[in-house]
This record gives structure tokens, sequence and C-alpha cells, in this order.
């Protein structure tokens, strides 16, 4: 884990900073708020300190009704930033429907609904699409952030063009315990920092969901060291076929021009 986090913090803070200053002088970050422990770390508060309050803005994206809303509420209030919320169930809906009616998707997938990987990932990308719509609609323009931590990516915890899009990544490079690290030296409140991660989509929580805690998983990417091999096999397996969510689109080049 880390051994200065304070500085860790205060180096992310700079370099959110310094990718704005050369990515957009004026521009806003704009962060989706789910009301857990990352989009309250990186979102909130470590834009804040870097670009001050009112080039912060949130958008809470329920869909339909978000059991921990008043959560994400919290955080906002808490920070004083510019916040909107947008309720996607609506768009949800309308999409899924003109998917399962739409002209030959039964001969095609030989279903009359939406399979359970598709229910669960549109969301988040609908939830993308809004951020970026906010963004373009904001006076100086906007970089969206990406709020998925290192221990997320490694196992490829996250959707495609999804919560795994976004312009800038503070915490792509820290394990879950760093990301909380940095959250105790945050103006956020400490419950939202040791909050039990979940999807917000499947009911679960994400250690119920990949079969082992955070705290093995973080363990093993910074040391290398686990004592089940059952264990170590799934994070191994799962971290190799999702290793394209972190990788640029393959893109073909020609021999000759």
């Amino acid at each position: 884990m880390l051994t200065h986090p304070e500085r860790t913090k205060e180096e992310l803070v700079a370099w959110i900073r310094d990718y704005f200053e050369q990515n957009g002088p004026a521009c806003s970050a704009v962060v989706g708020i789910s009301g857990g422990k990352d989009s309250s770390v990186v979102a909130a508060a470590l834009c804040k300190e870097a670009l001050g309050v009112e080039r912060v803005v949130g958008v809470l994206m329920p869909n339909d009704v978000q059991s921990d809303i008043d959560d994400a509420k919290e955080v906002v209030a808490h920070l004083g930033i510019p916040y909107m919320i947008v309720n996607i169930g609506n768009a949800y809906r309308a999409l899924t429907e003109a998917i399962v009616q739409g002209e030959g998707f039964f001969n095609v997938t030989g279903r009359t609904d939406l399979a359970r990987d598709a229910e669960i990932n549109t969301p988040p990308r609908l939830r993308m699409a809004t951020l970026y719509a906010v963004g373009q609609n904001l006076p100086h323009g906007a970089r969206v952030a990406n709020t998925c931590n290192g221990s997320e990516d490694y196992v490829g915890y996250s959707t495609k063009f999804g919560d795994a899009a976004g312009d800038f990544s503070p915490l792509a490079n820290l394990v879950v315990e760093e990301v909380r690290q940095i959250g105790r030296l945050l103006d956020i409140p400490r419950h939202l920092v040791d909050k039990t991660p979940s999807d917000g989509l499947s009911g679960q929580s994400d250690e119920d969901k990949l079969g082992f805690t955070y705290a093995v998983l973080d363990r093993y990417i910074r040391t290398g060291e686990i004592e089940d091999i059952q264990t170590k096999d799934r994070i191994d397996y799962l971290q190799r076929i999702n290793r394209h969510k972190l990788e640029l689109m393959p893109s073909f080049k020609p021999s000759t021009l």
C-alpha cells in the first residue's frame, strides 16, 4: 500500500491540474457521481482541489430508482459542486424496446428480450453518453473523468465504453485500499470512503460477484502473493480475458501506401 499517501494525494492533484492546463485550460471536469468511494474521491474531491469548485460538475444518473442515491446527493452537497440529476430510466427502456422489437432481432438472436449481460452493461454506456453530452453543453467545454481504480481495471470489472471510458483517469494505477488511503485525507464523509463497493446494477457487492475480496486482489497485484490457488487462477483468468478493455482498438496498418 502507499508508503506516503499524503505525497501521492498532492501528486494526484498536481497531475489533474497539469492535465487540464495542457488539454483544456478553461474546461470543467464532468464526473458521474454514484455515491461510492471512487467517484467521491476522484471526482469530486481531487478535481475540486485541483480545479476549484466551479469547474467540477457532478452528474447523478439513476436508472429509475437508485437505492443509494442519497449517498450521491451527500457527496455533491458536502463538496458544494454544481450538479444535475439525469434519470436514464426512460432512455434505457426506449433503447431496450427498440432493440428487442427491431426488425430481425429474433431471427438473428433467437431471443425476445435482452441477455442479462446486455441488461447490466447498457446503463453504464448510456451514462457515459450522458456525461459527454453534458460536457458539450458547458460554456467552456469539459473533460470526462474516468473513475475506475486499478483493482477493477486489473480484472476487467468495468463496462467497455461505459464506466471504462473517459478522458483522464486519476485512479487507474491505485488499488482499492490505496484509493481509500487517499480518500481518508480528503474532505469527504468517511463512511463513503469505507462503503462496500457495488456496481449498483446487479444487486450484489463487487466482492460477491468477483468471488474474492479486494484485499486479496490488492495484495496479489502489489506483491504477487496469494494463498489460494483457485483464487489465483480466477484472477489470472479474468485479467487475461479482459485485457482488451485497457488496450487501444487494434487497427490495420498496410505494408505500403
